[in-house]
């Protein structure tokens, strides 16, 4: 007999306003949401103020809900220096306190969640945030008003999804090469 063991996956959303967080609880193959929300930061004015609060609310997060793993959302290479240097620190920080309490990080990039969790790296937010709440059979009254924590979700399913994924299924780019490398599966 074999016993599944349970397993937290939080996922972040980096950024320097608004950080998205989200957390899912994962028991075999099947995976539901423990919570999400946001770090808004909105109202601080000082950059190296919610770089610290950014640090201080990640780490309470984790102490809170004990996570075995985290996933977080590479930046998207923008064309604002600027906004990508800022982004990057907020990021950076998210990953140190992660880091600061031992556990296991995990990037990926948004064309990946969002393949990942609509079926094309090129799915909008709202079909990110529509898909989380079918899958994860989330109310209504459940969802985020903001994109970013169903962002955070999204990188902590799409985490979830690529442990379940064997290396020779994930690294294929055709249904040809697919079938090719598995002629014991495909009858």
């Amino acid at each position: 007999m074999t016993i599944e063991t349970e397993k937290i996956i939080m996922g972040i959303d980096p950024g320097t306003n608004v950080m998205g967080y989200g957390i899912i609880k994962v028991l075999g193959k099947k995976a539901e949401m423990v919570t999400m929300g946001v770090i808004d930061m909105r109202k601080v004015s000082d950059t190296y103020l919610k770089l610290g609060r950014i640090f201080e609310r990640v780490t309470g997060i984790i102490d809170s809900f004990h996570p075995d793993e985290v996933a977080i959302e590479a930046p998207f290479f923008g064309k604002n220096v600027q906004s990508m240097l800022k982004l990057g620190r907020a990021q950076g920080v998210a990953i140190a306190a992660v880091i600061h309490r031992d556990i296991p990080i995990h990037e990926y990039a948004p064309t990946k969640i969002k393949l990942a969790i609509t079926g094309s790296g090129s799915g909008s937010k709202e079909q990110v945030a529509g898909m989380l709440q079918r899958m994860l059979n989330i109310k209504d009254e459940e969802m985020s008003k903001f994109f970013d924590a169903t962002d955070a979700l999204g990188a902590a399913y799409c985490h979830f999804i690529q442990q379940g994924r064997p290396a020779s299924q994930s690294s294929v780019k055709s249904w040809k090469e697919f079938i090719n490398k598995n002629k014991e599966r495909v009858k």
